[in-house]
């Protein structure tokens, strides 16, 4: 089942914002991710929200996120970020098509 990984971006430095977008973007791609969603974050429709950036990527599962997670090239594109992009990342699965079950 399909697998999406939710992150939320505020850079603090663009140089090294453009240098980490590189080679995350590499790394993702070269893993089988494939972007749904970059860019500026839009005016919530409710409540808030807290980053200026938001990136949406799919992935074939969750297996896939934790190795390119865990891989050498996307360990690179963490240490270019280190206190000059923050970020909050969330791996979630999809659901069925059919959507989600309520509890009884």
């Amino acid at each position: 089942m399909s697998a999406y990984v939710i992150v939320n971006v505020d850079v603090l430095d663009e140089e090294a914002g453009l240098a980490y977008a590189a080679v995350a973007q590499k790394s993702i791609l070269g893993h089988g991710g494939r972007y749904l969603v970059a860019g500026a974050t839009p005016e919530p429709v409710e409540g808030t929200w807290d980053s200026s950036r938001i990136v949406v990527i799919e992935f074939p599962d969750l297996d896939r996120i934790r190795e390119w997670y865990d891989s050498p090239e996307y360990r690179r594109a963490r240490e270019i970020r280190e206190g000059k992009v923050r970020v909050s990342i969330l791996f979630v699965e999809g659901s069925p098509p059919e959507g989600f079950s309520l509890p009884a």
